[in-house]
C-alpha cells in the first residue's frame, strides 16, 4: 500500500504503536499543501491510514478535524465530433468497432458494454436494457436503429459458438451473483450467454470446468487505443470518451438535461450538468453588450 509506506516515510522517528490522529492530520496536509496531491489521492490516502489503524495497530483512529483539504478540480470530459467517431471505428476490427458503437450509441460505460448478455437486448421493442450498472442500477435505452442489422448478425455468431460449446461440453457462461445457485442450467440456455463472449474457455481447476467469459477490458481498451493512434487525433479519447461525446450530441441536438440524466443513469442531475460545458452555447439571442442594444 504505496500510502502506508509514504506514511512511515513521513513519520520515520515514530514507533508504530505511538502514532496518533495528529500524525494523520499532519500528513494529510502535508499531502495537501507541499505534495499538491488530487482530492480523490489525499481521500485514499485516509482511507489507507483509517484500515491500519483500525485492522493492523488496533486502535481508535480518533476525530481528523482541521485538515486542509485538496481542492476538487472541475473536469471538463473530451468529447469527439462526429467525423472523429467514424475514423476511428472504420479502423477498429471486429468485434471492437461493434462494441465502440454501442459505447457511443447507447452511452454506455465499457464494463455496462461487457456485461451485456443475450436477454439484455430486445430487437423487437428496439429497446437494449442495462442491469446492474454503477450503483446497481437498470435501465433501458433506444437500440440505434442503423445498428440492428450489424447486432443480429453478430447474434447469428453468437448462437453458433454457444452450438459449439454446448457439443463440447462446456459448463455454461459464467454467472453473477445467486443466479447460479437459484438457476442451476442457466449458464447453458442462450439467453444468458454473453453478447460479447470471450475467445476462450477459461478453466476452473477447483471444480474441473471449462465456462466462458465475456471480452476482457484491456482488449477493447488497447484496440480503441491503436484505433485513435492510427486516426491521428488531436484529443486524448479512451472508451469512456464515447460516452461523454453521446451525451454531448444529445445536449447539441436539444435534449432535455432530465432526459439525458436518465438515458445515462447518473442519480444526480448536477453530474449530468458537465455536458453544458462540451458544447456552444445554443440561446435564442446572441449574447450581445448592453451598450450595442
Amino acid at each position: 500500500m504505496i500510502w502506508v509506506r509514504k506514511f512511515q516515510y513521513f513519520t520515520k522517528s515514530k514507533n508504530p504503536k505511538a502514532l496518533s490522529a495528529s500524525d494523520v492530520k499532519e500528513f494529510l496536509t502535508f499531502l495537501a499543501v507541499k505534495q499538491k496531491v488530487s482530492a480523490s489521492s489525499q481521500n485514499q490516502a485516509f482511507n489507507s491510514l483509517l484500515f491500519i489503524f483500525r485492522n493492523i495497530l488496533k486502535k481508535d483512529f480518533g476525530k481528523i478535524d482541521g485538515v486542509v483539504r485538496a481542492k476538487r478540480k472541475r473536469y471538463i470530459p473530451v468529447v469527439l465530433s462526429r467525423d472523429e467517431i467514424d475514423n476511428i471505428i472504420k479502423r477498429l476490427p471486429y468485434p471492437y468497432s461493434l462494441m465502440t458503437k454501442l459505447l457511443y450509441g447507447c452511452g454506455l460505460r465499457l464494463f455496462e458494454c461487457l456485461n451485456l448478455r443475450v436477454n439484455n437486448f430486445n430487437f423487437d421493442a428496439g429497446v437494449l436494457t442495462v442491469h446492474d450498472g454503477k450503483g446497481k442500477k437498470d435501465r433501458t435505452l433506444p437500440l440505434p436503429e442503423t445498428l440492428k442489422p450489424e447486432l443480429q448478425s453478430h447474434l447469428e455468431r453468437v448462437k453458433k459458438l454457444h452450438q459449439k460449446d454446448l457439443k463440447e461440453g462446456y459448463s455454461g457462461a459464467f454467472m453473477m451473483n445467486q443466479l447460479e445457485k437459484k438457476y442451476k442450467n442457466a449458464g447453458k440456455e442462450l439467453v444468458w450467454q454473453w453478447f460479447f463472449p470471450a475467445k476462450a474457455l477459461t478453466y476452473l481447476s477447483d471444480t474441473d470446468e471449462f465456462r466462458r467469459y465475456h471480452h476482457h477490458e484491456t482488449h477493447v481498451q488497447r484496440a480503441i487505443k491503436k484505433a485513435v493512434n492510427k486516426a491521428q487525433l488531436t484529443k486524448r479519447a479512451s472508451a469512456h470518451t464515447f460516452r461523454h461525446s453521446f451525451a454531448s450530441h444529445l445536449l447539441q441536438a436539444n435534449y432535455d438535461i432530465r432526459t439525458i440524466q436518465e438515458l445515462l443513469g447518473h442519480s444526480d442531475v448536477r453530474t449530468t450538468m458537465i455536458y453544458t460545458h462540451t458544447i456552444k452555447s445554443q440561446t435564442t439571442k446572441e449574447a450581445k453588450s448592453p451598450l450595442d442594444f
